[in-house]
């Protein structure tokens, strides 16, 4: 089986180097030096990775026989191409590789179809799956556990649980700057009302405000705090 593992960027440098954009959660496998590569367009290749290092978070690669600036700029926009066994899977149950995910049904924890997964877009700090809805649009969906919880190769689909909005932004949750403002004014209110009516207290009993009872001086035995676990 063929993958795109690589997409060649802009040339560094004038002794041959090239960024690359990587399209696989293996580059040191795939890409590392002495991997053979078939490119897209097909003339171009086969290329032989002669070294590579990351540099300002970018892949350098330097390919055998390129050897000046002008040679790697002609490289430009060239896909690189894997051959992978098809019945080769990732060492960590967790991780997938692309082809396996392609073409998965996508859908919320109730069965809802969203779409169908078309690509896995490798950015430098997080994946982004490429879901076609099934009016044509498309929407890119963060490859986090949070939002992909299940990836069930067998049934053939993704469980997504995906933040408001994420999907249609017409239900993304909005709290306009006024409403900020006020809820922000009503708690200064709030604040100044129970310092009046502390200092109240403090002034009618000494030992109140000496002991630490209150709601402030409360000890939280059960160490519980508001929020989600």
């Amino acid at each position: 089986m063929q993958l795109v593992v690589g997409k060649i960027g802009r040339a560094h440098g004038i002794r041959g180097d090239v960024s690359v954009e990587v399209r696989t959660d293996e580059p040191e496998l795939r890409l590392g030096p002495g991997a053979v590569l078939l490119t897209d367009p097909a003339g171009i290749g086969p290329l032989t990775v002669e070294s590579g290092k990351v540099h300002s978070g970018r892949l350098l690669l330097r390919f055998a026989g390129v050897k000046d600036r002008t040679a790697a700029e002609a490289l430009r926009g060239t896909f690189l191409i894997a051959e992978v066994d098809p019945e080769e899977t990732p060492d960590d149950p967790d991780e997938y590789y692309d082809h396996q995910l392609i073409g998965l049904d996508v859908v919320l924890t109730d069965g809802t179809l969203i779409g169908e997964l078309t690509e896995v877009v490798h950015l430098p700090y997080q994946d982004l799956l490429t879901v076609q809805r099934p009016d044509g649009t498309e929407v890119l969906i963060p490859f986090v556990e949070q939002i992909v919880p299940v990836i069930d190769l067998d049934e053939q689909r993704a469980v997504i649980t995906p933040p408001p909005g994420l999907i249609d932004p017409a239900d993304a949750v909005v709290v306009s700057s006024r409403e900020e403002a006020g809820d922000a004014e009503g708690a200064g209110d709030a604040g100044d009302a129970d310092d009046a009516e502390g200092a109240g207290e403090s002034e009618g009993s000494a030992g109140a405000g000496e002991s630490g009872s209150g709601p402030d001086g409360s000890d939280n035995s059960d160490g519980s705090t508001g929020g989600a676990a």
